[in-house]
């Protein structure tokens, strides 16, 4: 998923700098519990999963933690997974929440979606909800179908990438058939978990080695720009608001630069890790003092820099810069 703030392409810049600083504790990732408090994709917990000794997922949006409970806490294979892949691929369109809301036969003038794709993503939907509630899937193929759902809508919405708004005309990707495929599995001998709460309800009743912080920068709320996700994961009642047909949605005290800080504080008061990482880049509303003073107080702090291409959500639209710098701020503590 082409997704604001992913660190996909920054995984080996993470991973080598994790690793690094373990090594200069004495310690091994592999004895270490790794907890990723705002897991996005779950890119970063994937790449921990099979490298440390259990992975913590968290998100307070549903959507990600549909793709955790996939990625992070399926580890066993799933046996049935291509022929329920296969059934879902071969149901008759339905008219359905996100036809109704989201492609311009519904009626409402929005076209995230073409019509024939929003048939088909409703039919889809109904029937994963329909063997969830029969039990005729468990939760571990559940998820599996959901995220495997989530990801091939994603790719053929008619949007500039993210959800805040969708395109006047159905661009090239939009117009292709929406194909499910099976999202990959990580399989792992170990226990993994995912969470779907607040990171400052959730942080004093972690027990982790690793804290991994990557939460919002700036002002854009996920809540808002995936907010189709969320809708086409949760699947329920609710009245779309305005020409983008935006749901209701909480937001976010890290989207507030008046609050950020105090979150970012109260993270590090109430954490127990001994190591803690801050994903937070040169746009950030915190600057590089501010973060710096807090991480200082609470042991050693160090600094790791990369530059890497900046997030576009539209190839064609002009940018001040093209680059930016990823910064990693690191806490050891005793």
């Amino acid at each position: 998923m082409n997704y604001i703030g992913s660190k996909q392409r920054l995984l080996g810049f993470l991973f080598k700098s994790v690793k690094h600083s373990l090594k200069s504790q004495g310690m091994d990732l592999k004895d270490c519990v790794f907890t990723d408090l705002f897991s996005g994709t779950a890119a970063v917990g994937r790449l921990f999963k099979n490298h440390a000794k259990q992975v913590i997922s968290n998100d307070k949006e549903f959507y990600s933690f549909v793709l955790a409970k996939h990625y992070i806490e399926n580890t066993k294979p799933l046996k049935r997974a291509q022929m329920l892949i296969n059934e879902l691929n071969h149901l008759p369109p339905l008219e359905g929440k996100i036809y109704q809301h989201y492609a311009l036969g519904g009626g409402e003038g929005r076209q995230y979606f073409s019509d024939k794709n929003a048939l088909k993503i409703d039919a889809m939907r109904s029937k994963i909800q329909e063997w969830h509630a029969t039990g005729a899937t468990s939760l571990a193929e559940h998820y599996f179908l959901l995220t495997s759902l989530l990801e091939a809508a994603d790719k053929i919405a008619n949007t500039a990438c993210v959800y805040g708004a969708f395109l006047k005309k159905l661009k090239k990707s939009a117009q292709q058939e929406l194909i499910l495929t099976a999202a990959p599995l990580i399989l792992s001998p170990n226990l993994h978990h995912a969470y779907h709460t607040d990171a400052k309800e959730l942080i004093s009743h972690l027990q982790t080695d690793i804290l991994y912080l990557d939460p919002p920068y700036n002002q854009r709320e996920y809540g808002a720009n995936y907010h189709i996700l969320n809708s086409i994961a949760l699947y329920d009642d609710f009245t779309p608001k305005g020409k983008t047909g935006l749901r209701a949605y909480n937001k976010s005290a890290w989207c507030k630069k008046s609050l950020a800080y105090q979150s970012l504080e109260h993270v590090l008061q109430h954490s127990s890790a001994r190591f803690v990482f801050l994903s937070y880049n040169d746009e950030g509303l915190l600057s590089l003092e501010e973060i710096k003073s807090l991480f200082s107080q609470y042991g050693t702090y160090h600094l790791k820099s990369q530059d890497h291409s900046r997030f576009k959500a539209d190839s064609k639209r002009p940018q001040a810069k093209a680059r930016t710098t990823e910064y990693l701020h690191m806490l050891i503590r005793g």
